[in-house]
């Protein structure tokens, strides 16, 4: 059974790399829909790595989907060799973290506004779906989807041949301290400017965002904050077992993939757009006299491995609970409601 899993984690990536080269030489032929270059609303090429490119960039596209889909037909075949996953890592690293942007994070920390904003009659400035998630940002999504089958096939491809982990029950508890702690100082800039506080930035730029922005700077600090939250879940009882006062629920297990998958996603899309923000940093797009504006948000990158080395150490202790030194949960206390 493991084996048909592992070689079907690497069929659905090497799918996935042949379909996405097709789109990339006909990008290059003249397809429209080509994600960067003039197409992309990012106006002053700051966002993406590829703004600078041409449709014509579309023969990469293919010429790397190719590589992508012959590593990913590798892993399929069960071995002891190492060779297969030398590529696989980078490339799933490629298409994860360095092909998307921090549009991918604000796409992801609006949407939830942009639902409940009809049934209060905000009016958001006219901001729809389409502005959060036009197609160069969904591309990214089509972008990071690729990277995780190919990283899946790899994590199948390496899995029996060994038997040690980084990825610890201890580990994964200091993981969850640090992907608490770390936002809550993007948090206290963000509260303090909706307050009226010029905390790490001067009067004048605080007085420009006084029509509202600095309100929803406030809703995002809060979104993060709240994450925070969920995520000491990933080592509390109540991230394994429902709370009573959960009504239909009280006292069943939390599936893994409740917490997995979510918390998997926000790691990537925060350490993103946290990349993001170095590397205008690097580029002197900002001033060190309003270093709140930027500076938090260059340690987001720190929040997103913290939450992904959290995530793993809470699915594999959930795969495999013997091996917790400290489990929160054993059987023998586990709600009558579950046994």
């Amino acid at each position: 059974m493991k084996t048909f899993l592992s070689g079907r984690q690497g069929y659905a990536a090497a799918l996935w790399a042949l379909a996405y080269g097709v789109l990339g030489a006909a990008w290059a032929l003249g397809m429209p829909g080509f994600p960067w270059g003039a197409s992309d609303p990012d106006l002053d090429g700051a966002l993406s790595i590829l703004a600078a490119t041409t449709p014509r960039f579309g023969w990469w596209i293919a010429a790397f989907s190719l590589l992508t889909a012959v590593t990913a037909l590798a892993l399929t075949r069960r071995s002891a060799r190492r060779a297969p996953l030398w590529p696989a890592w980078p490339i799933a690293a490629f298409l994860v973290l360095v092909i998307p942007d921090s549009r991918l994070m604000m796409g992801v920390a609006y949407t939830p506004l942009l639902l409940v904003a009809p049934v209060f009659g905000w009016g958001l400035g006219g901001a729809t779906f389409a502005d959060a998630w036009p197609w160069p940002v969904l591309n990214q999504l089509v972008c990071v989807l690729g990277g995780l089958l190919l990283a899946a096939a790899a994590l199948a491809y390496r899995r029996g041949q060994e038997r040690r982990s980084w990825f610890t029950p201890e580990r994964g508890r200091i993981a969850v301290y640090v992907a608490v702690a770390v936002p809550l100082v993007y948090c206290a800039t963000r509260w303090a400017w909706a307050l009226g506080i010029p905390l790490g930035v001067s009067e004048e730029f605080l007085a420009e965002g006084e029509d509202g922005l600095w309100l929803l700077g406030a809703y995002l600090a809060t979104f993060g904050a709240f994450g925070g939250v969920l995520t000491l879940g990933l080592t509390q009882r109540w991230g394994e077992i429902f709370p009573r006062w959960i009504p239909g629920l009280r006292g069943r297990r939390v599936p893994p993939s409740l917490a997995v998958i979510p918390a998997g996603f926000v790691s990537i899309i925060i350490m993103v757009a946290g990349l993001t923000y170095i590397r205008w940093s690097i580029a002197g797009r900002f001033r060190l006299d309003e270093w709140g504006a930027w500076l938090p948000e260059c340690f987001w990158p720190i929040w997103g491995a913290a939450l992904a080395t959290a995530t793993i150490c809470y699915q594999r202790r959930r795969r495999h609970p013997e091996r917790d030194t400290h489990p929160p949960l054993t059987p023998d206390v586990l709600p009558s409601a579950d046994r």
